[in-house]
Formats: C-alpha cells, structure tokens, sequence
C-alpha cells in the first residue's frame, strides 16, 4: 500500500473574526509557539507518511512561509516531502476550489504522479494527534473503498457534523450531514482514507453536476449504495476550534493537569517552524500561575491561567488573566487583560481594562452569532491607548490605531466593535 496524504488547507475560518482576517484558519498561532496545521502535519510524519501536499487558496502567504519546504517535520525531501498546491489557471482549471472535494478534483494530476494507491485526506484546522498506520490498516484490512474517522459526540453537538450510521460490524449504512434531528451522535471527522480508483471515478462522475462538490455532502452519500464504506472508531482528544468560544476554551483546557491533548509526550511530538529567541523571563515582582510563557517573553507583571507566545511583554504592574496573547504584543504598566484573545504585536496601553465588567451576556452587535461568550478579540497590529475601560464581547479590528478609539472616551461598551 502506498500512501499519499493531502491536507485541506483553504479554509477562511469565518468564525475566527479578526485572528483569520489576514491569514487562513490553519495558519492561526495555536498553544503559545504552534500553528494550528502543525498538529495535522506531525501527525503525518509521526504515522510515517512522508508525501504530503497542502492545498491552499484563502490567504496563504502566512501559510506558506511558516510552511517553507517542511524542513522542521522532516519534510524536505528529494523523494515525496511536502507540497503546497494552489488553484491554477489552465485548460480545464479555471476557476477557484468550489467545495472539499472540488479541491482534491482539480489536483488528480498530482496524486497521479505520486503513484499512491491509497489516499489520506485530512483537515489542516483540527488539534488532535492521530496515528493514521491504525486507521490505514483497519481500511487494508476490511477491503474498504473509503474509511471515515468517527468518534462520539454530544447529542446536542450533532448538527454540527456529519452523522454516520453502521451495522455491527463497523460498515456504513448511512448519512446525513449536519441534520438538525440525529438517530445517532456518530459523528464524521473528516478524516478519510480512500481507495485512489474509486475516489477518482466519483470526482469525475460527480463534478459536472456540482460546482461547489463537498465529501460531506456530495461524495460519501453517493458512495453508500455501490462502494464499501468502513468506520475508523476514534475515542482520543479531537477538536475543531473553528469559533472564538472553541479556540479560547480549547487554549484555556491544555493549562489544566489533566489536558486530554498531551503536549509534552516525547513518543509524539508536534513539530513546528520557529525562529530563535531568548529564553523566557521573569522579573523579580512577577507571579505565574498555570501559565505557558514562550521563549522571548517577559513577565514584570502577573500572569494566571494564560498563554503567553514568544516575545510577549509584560510590563511592571500588568495583570494576563485567562487570556491568549499571541506574539510580540506589549503590555503596559497597570494594564488589566481578563478572558482576552490578544493577536500578533499588539500594544496595549497603561492603565487600560482590557476585558471588563461582568456582562458577558452582552453579544458582539456586528457579529452576534460569533461572539457571544465573553471573551474580547484583538486584530493583529492594533494600537490601544492608555486609560480605557474595554468590555466584553469587544472586537478590535486589525491595525487599528489609538485615533479609532475617540468616539468611545474612557469606555468601550461590551459588544462594540472598534475599526
């Protein structure tokens, strides 16, 4: 068996707001000095599957430097080693990706070339750590025309996801994606292993009926009457942190002792690309508490329950509480940031309340199906003066500077949005 895996990587992560705003979902800093991707590239080469190819198209410069030519997953290879495929223009190839399943259509050239039988296809925006030789063996062993990864969910989760229906023996005998009432909480994770004749006749057979062709909701259920489907049980930590709420409550998850998502195991480590720094400091009047300070860092100040990337400053005085600041971001003296998501060389100003008042409730009114939770964004670049009182459920737009904020005077209501 010979396998070739391609990582769907395209993704505009909507949800995300502002941290997607300037680069695609699978490229958001993720645990303090990762990617999000990074989880799905290690896994890769930790199951020992060395040909790779991102499919990019939503913004991917940020994706394709951190990327490169792989090196840091043992990816620069002669032979296989990591590619990053973009839609292209040509005779047939004209347009952008349409959907999932449009994205592998338009790069059977590819897969053709890498002479794999067996094709991996996986999501670049879920943290979870995988041993993929499992499911590949359980998809060699059962003679399946395609596997699905599936695990349990909540019942209330269901519409969420693609719900699978079996027979005792692990075979699918149905699908219904994102329904809005489920007979099961069986649910799809788009991870699968195809079987590479059968996933290219389906694409060639489906793509003129469909611009927009999808696994979920194109390509398995027109599989399940004439190929054969097989489950892959999977009952390890997988998220989708593709809203503000998963991604704040995911960050603030690994802090705890007993995090499901084992960042520390030397048996399988999650490989990144990093730039040298410092190690991380601490002055003589800081506390830290269950925190992640990455190198590059300084604490002056106090940090409790947060996760603090390279190059973070926090200044004499400053308060980080449950919050994700991501790198180079300043924090100046006396300044108080509660339940925050803080993005990329950030300055926050003296004294200012970043995350304040208990009315949580208070949704974002731009955006009100996305930020509803609590916590307050940043966009990258940001400038934030000194003195302000910023509520919940705020949404700061990238690179705004201090002159945006002179309409609000000294405070910023929960649920207003700065631009």
């Amino acid at each position: 068996m010979r396998v070739a895996a391609l990582i769907l990587a395209g993704g505009a992560g909507t949800r995300l707001g502002v941290l997607s705003e300037q680069r695609a979902k699978p490229a958001v800093p993720f645990a303090g000095r990762f990617r999000i991707i990074d989880f799905t590239l290690s896994n890769c080469v930790n199951s020992g599957i060395y040909d790779v190819a991102v499919l990019t198209q939503y913004l991917p410069r940020s994706l394709n430097d951190h990327i490169g030519i792989g090196r840091p997953w043992d990816l620069d290879r002669a032979r296989g080693g990591v590619r990053l495929l973009q839609p292209y223009q040509g005779k047939g190839h004209q347009q952008w990706y349409g959907g999932t399943a449009d994205a592998v259509l338009q790069n059977l050239d590819h897969l053709r070339q890498t002479r794999a039988n067996t094709v991996l296809i996986l999501s670049g925006d879920h943290i979870y750590k995988m041993d993929y030789r499992l499911m590949l063996q359980t998809h060699q062993e059962r003679e399946a025309d395609l596997t699905l990864a599936v695990m349990n969910v909540a019942p209330e989760e269901t519409s969420r996801f693609g719900i699978v229906l079996t027979d005792e023996t692990g075979r699918v005998t149905g699908f219904m994606e994102k329904p809005k009432e489920a007979p099961s909480t069986l649910a799809n994770m788009g991870v699968y292993v195809f079987r590479l004749d059968a996933l290219i006749e389906r694409l060639q057979a489906l793509a003129e009926q469909h611009a927009d062709l999808d696994f979920g909701k194109h390509v398995i259920p027109s599989m399940l009457d004439c190929y054969h489907l097989q489950t892959y049980p999977f009952d390890d930590y997988w998220v989708d942190v593709g809203t503000v709420d998963a991604y704040w409550a995911t960050s603030m998850e690994l802090l705890s002792d007993d995090s499901r998502l084992k960042l520390y195991d030397p048996n399988w480590v999650i490989h990144t690309r990093s730039h040298e720094r410092a190690p991380a400091r601490v002055g003589p009047q800081s506390r830290v508490r269950e925190s992640m300070i990455c190198n590059g860092s300084t604490v002056r100040g106090q940090v409790t329950r947060s996760v603090l990337s390279p190059g973070v400053y926090v200044s004499p005085g400053a308060v980080v509480h449950e919050s994700v600041i991501m790198n180079d971001t300043w924090i100046g003296p006396g300044a108080v940031i509660d339940r925050c998501i803080v993005d990329k060389d950030v300055v926050v100003g003296a004294g200012t309340q970043l995350g304040f008042g208990d009315d949580f409730d208070t949704p974002n009114a731009a955006a009100p199906d996305r930020f509803y939770t609590g916590p307050t964004i940043v966009g990258k670049g940001a400038h934030i003066p000194a003195g302000l009182r910023i509520g919940r459920n705020v949404v700061i737009q990238v690179d705004v500077d201090e002159e945006a904020f002179d309409g609000f005077g000294d405070v910023v209501p929960s649920g207003s949005t700065v631009a």
